[in-house]
């Protein structure tokens, strides 16, 4: 999804998998995408993520 993203535009992951809070902030780092902010919710994660000028696997 991010790969078709301008750098800069914002995007909304909600995930139900319990190790998307450690996977998803580790994926962001590794390819240069910026995460705004994480909330826990009933059923998972909410990231709201920026992408980065890198990404080239995304």
């Amino acid at each position: 999804m991010l790969k078709g993203m301008e750098s800069g535009e914002a995007l909304v992951v909600l995930t139900t998998d319990p190790l998307a809070g450690l996977d998803i902030p580790a994926f962001l780092a590794e390819d240069g995408h910026k995460l705004v902010s994480v909330e826990r919710t009933a059923w998972g994660h909410r990231f709201h993520v920026e992408r980065g000028e890198g990404g080239q696997r995304s």
